[in-house]
């Protein structure tokens, strides 16, 4: 997987942390894995505070709009965000489900819990 890692951050590394601004659980992991994939810290920082920029711009940019153009914005607020988390969620989803080894251990999480919920 280090290797895949350093292979993905020499070809994508820039965009890959630019755009991991966007994506909420992506964020979180995407230094550490620039970090094991060998990816130069000044190239990292750089394409941070790139993706930062943008983010930090839209966002607010993008809440300002729809604040100011939809009436009563507050009322569709929640199910907003519950998309936004969905759309973001489902790509890491889709491929962390294509590996096999991946739904086995999730299926036996699954039967886990649902055994001690039964057990109660």
């Amino acid at each position: 997987h280090i290797q895949r890692a350093q292979a993905f951050y020499e070809k994508h590394g820039g965009k890959a942390i630019v755009l991991a601004r966007f994506v909420p659980v992506v964020r979180t992991f995407a230094p550490i894995v620039a970090g094991i994939g060998s990816m130069e810290y000044r190239r990292f920082v750089t394409f941070n505070m790139v993706g930062g920029f943008f983010w930090a711009v839209g966002v607010t940019t993008a809440g300002y709009v729809l604040g100011s153009s939809i009436p009563d914005i507050d009322r569709y607020l929640l199910p907003i965000v519950v998309l936004i988390v969905v759309i973001s969620v489902l790509p890491a989803a889709y491929h962390m489900l294509r590996e096999p080894e991946t739904r086995q251990a999730l299926r036996n999480s699954m039967m886990r819990l649902f055994a001690r919920s039964t057990e109660a």
